[in-house]
């Protein structure tokens, strides 16, 4: 039984709220028993989220870089997911502000959006949540660690792309990674968020069948019926063909790494927590293939 049934009198905050995971967070917290005045929607920009004031959510303005902005968003939260930064580089300050402003306002849990395997992996996206989770441990605050493996939209977002060039690139070999969709890490978060039984829990989250890219580009073909392959390229060709198509380039050498940690298994995991708290099996591959093509 999805444990987010369970009502929750607990004033709830998601930070981020605007963006795909802080919107679907919130989204299933209101499908599920949480009244929408127990939600706490922050947000940069409020109009962004105007179709949740509508609803019934407390919808309040914050930034991470704005510490005064913080304590006045957090008052009365009892339960705070931190939505990790997407400002490579400059996470670990933003986030220090918002666990200090977590820990003055008097939350009592707190669950943060890490990586897989975040202690231990070789990965350059893995540093900032590493020491993320640090601060968090030093806080004080009972927390949750939900150590998401790659989003299915990683790809999927990029179909179009990969369908004018008949190839899926990478540097991955033949590593495997526990891909889900964003609507499954949502939903695991929701449950951490609703439910009781989670403080200093650590999940490790990842979908309930691994691919390789080789397959992901086969799952592909099979359902457009062109020929798509998989072109392994050494790092820094692939690092150099992510620049050409528009990346920044300390981006493009971080997201090339990242397939380099998808080589060693630094994506991949078998532990079933994803689906556990979740309440159902994971988007598999075919499916995540089918939604984005229909997108």
């Amino acid at each position: 039984m999805n444990e987010t049934n369970q009502k929750s009198e607990s004033l709830i905050a998601v930070t981020g709220a605007s963006g795909h995971l802080g919107r679907l967070v919130i989204e299933t917290l209101l499908g599920g028993n949480t009244p929408a005045n127990k939600i706490v929607a922050v947000v940069r920009d409020p109009q962004k989220i105007a179709d949740f004031a509508a609803r019934g959510v407390q919808v309040r303005r914050a930034d991470y870089t704005q510490p005064e902005t913080l304590d006045a968003a957090f008052n009365g939260v009892e339960r705070l997911l931190l939505v990790s930064s997407n400002e490579v580089g400059e996470r670990v300050p933003q986030h220090k502000n918002v666990i200090e402003a977590a820990r003055k306002s008097g939350v009592n849990f707190l669950a943060y959006t890490s990586i897989l395997k975040a202690d231990v992996s070789e990965m350059q996206l893995a540093a900032d949540h590493r020491e993320t989770e640090q601060v968090i441990r030093e806080s004080g605050i009972p927390f949750a660690f939900l150590r998401n493996s790659w989003y299915f939209e990683n790809y999927t977002d990029q179909l179009s792309s990969i369908l004018q060039h008949g190839a899926v690139f990478g540097s991955a070999g033949d590593g495997q990674v526990s891909a889900a969709s964003r609507a499954d890490y949502a939903a695991a978060a929701a449950v951490v968020l609703a439910s009781g039984n989670h403080e200093n829990k650590i999940y490790e989250l990842g979908g309930d069948a691994a691919f390789t890219l080789s397959e992901l580009a086969a799952e592909i073909s099979k359902q457009t019926g062109s020929e798509i392959v998989y072109r392994d390229l050494p790092v820094e060709e692939y690092a150099q063909a992510l620049i050409g198509a528009g990346l920044p380039e300390p981006m493009a050498r971080i997201l090339a790494d990242a397939d380099l940690g998808l080589k060693r298994g630094d994506l991949l995991v078998n532990s079933g927590d994803l689906s556990r708290l979740a309440g159902h099996p994971t988007t598999t591959l075919a499916e995540a293939v089918a939604f984005g093509l229909k997108k």
